[in-house]
């Protein structure tokens, strides 16, 4: 199977309506939301009940779109995003994750 070729699949359309093949993350970079409404970005490291972050970003602000709309383009969103160092968050702290391509923000 070495000399397998690797198959793309194109979007398919069933009764009119479009669909495309789903993209997967495979970096580890994320969007991580913590209590009192902290919200930053990095690449996610987890041990010992800690959330490491590098090439980390705090997330200040965003502007004119929902949390969604500023996951999808940050220039869209107004988003005043500051580079920060590492951060390092208590595991309990997390209110929730969302996985990211790799460079988001940077």
């Amino acid at each position: 199977m070495a000399n397998q070729k690797e198959s793309k699949m194109e979007n398919l359309i069933i009764n009119g309506v479009e669909y495309s093949p789903v993209k997967k993350q495979t970096g580890t970079r994320a969007v991580v939301v913590v209590d009192r409404g902290w919200v930053f970005a990095g690449d996610v490291t987890r041990a010992n009940g800690r959330i490491k972050l590098s090439n980390a970003l705090h997330v200040f602000k965003w502007e004119s779109v929902g949390f969604a709309g500023l996951i999808a383009d940050t220039k869209k969103a107004k988003a005043d995003l500051r580079k920060i160092a590492d951060v390092d968050i208590p595991e309990g702290a997390e209110v929730f994750c969302v996985p990211v391509p790799d460079g988001w923000g940077l």
